[in-house]
């Protein structure tokens, strides 16, 4: 072999130097099995997430209300009278497509902005009256339907894969997901 031609401070590489080198460890042998069963539950998780939301959508119509529109109502149920930006950045939503949701939901009387009462460049967001009521149909709706897709876990089979989704999703918060959920607040 030739050695390194970088400078006087470089060592140089010679056949004799490479055999004294310890032996590169041994790779870990890789579980097939435990691979394809983790895939399987990433796929598993993907698909009860969008089977739910795809039958919570269908049992939101009647009500005359999008997935969307529930979730802002929910959280401003929980914060009313947000800045419209934080309510953005709490959703993981854009401004301008929170902006178009919040214009649906005020023509449908649900919700109201207003400006606030120290910079009038900010405008917050306020359930209406009208919500209320539309927030107890929705509440008894999701109930019923967590009852029905949840009746084959116990109480301590629930508790159990709380726990575990949450562990999932501090994992992903620390990989640098920014999404993040008060649901532990409730």
């Amino acid at each position: 072999m030739r050695a390194k031609e970088s400078g006087p401070a470089t060592a140089k590489v010679t056949k004799s130097s490479s055999a004294t080198s310890e032996p590169a460890p041994k790779a870990k042998p890789v579980d097939t099995a435990a691979q394809r069963r983790d895939i399987k539950l990433g796929y598993l998780i993907h698909d009860v997430s969008r089977m739910r939301r795809t039958v919570f959508d269908q049992l939101m119509k009647p009500l005359g209300i999008t997935r969307a529109q529930w979730w802002v109502l929910a959280h401003l149920s929980r914060h009313d009278g947000m800045a419209q930006t934080q309510l953005a950045s709490m959703l993981d939503v854009g401004k301008a497509s929170l902006g178009s949701l919040l214009d649906r939901l005020e023509a449908t009387g649900f919700i109201e902005r207003r400006p606030d009462a120290t910079d009038r460049r900010m405008k917050r967001v306020f359930l209406s009256r009208s919500s209320m009521q539309l927030l107890e149909k929705l509440v008894k709706t999701e109930s019923d339907f967590n009852e029905q897709i949840l009746a084959s876990l116990s109480d301590n089979d629930r508790n159990e894969l709380i726990r575990m989704l949450s562990s999932i999703k501090d994992s992903l918060l620390g990989l640098g997901s920014t999404e993040s959920s008060d649901i532990d607040a409730e």
